[in-house]
């Protein structure tokens, strides 16, 4: 599958998929930095999914790279740390998210391929499409869908998939 395209107004659609998600609390931004809680516009490959392994019967249906969440993986979102952007070990001293969350926003995380080649210290970290809470409350920039929702669009999803996220309706 080619492009997953996420609208302004908070849908993302894909193939004959089109459902709501929530978007980051600073709305949708080009020139994103670091906890200005924007969802970053432009064109992202998707990369990894990472899953709560025990939270679902069979590994989700994806053409995308799937890795089982593990309790000490973590996400630097530190700028001043060398493993900024990146996939971490904890505990860590950089400031980071923590991938094995309790309350199921992170079941399911599709890692977005922002600010990765090459990595700009403070332009934005931790950007993935996970699983939203239930009234779609703003992310800190990431594209949250509900977890059926994510799960279908998953099975639409391969390596050369990528998310085009618009700040602007009639770019989509």
């Amino acid at each position: 599958m080619g492009r997953v395209l996420v609208d302004p107004r908070g849908f993302v659609t894909c193939a004959r998929l089109h459902v709501r998600c929530a978007l980051g609390r600073g709305g949708i931004r080009a020139a994103k930095v670091e906890g200005d809680g924007a969802t970053p516009s432009g064109e992202f490959r998707m990369g990894r999914l990472f899953y709560r392994a025990e939270r679902f019967l069979n590994p989700p249906a994806t053409g995308l790279v799937s890795l089982s969440v593990r309790p000490n993986m973590g996400w630097c979102d530190d700028p001043a740390d060398k493993a900024y952007n990146q996939l971490i070990t904890l505990p860590n001293r950089a400031h980071h998210e923590v991938l094995w969350r309790d309350d199921g926003l992170y079941d399911l995380v599709v890692e977005l391929k922002y600010n990765m080649d090459p990595i700009e210290k403070g332009r934005g970290s931790a950007i993935f499409m996970h699983v939203a809470r239930p009234n779609y409350t703003p992310t800190e920039g990431c594209i949250a869908l509900q977890i059926h929702d994510l799960l279908s669009l998953l099975r639409y999803c391969n390596t050369s998939s990528c998310v085009v996220v618009s700040d602007t309706i009639s770019k989509i």
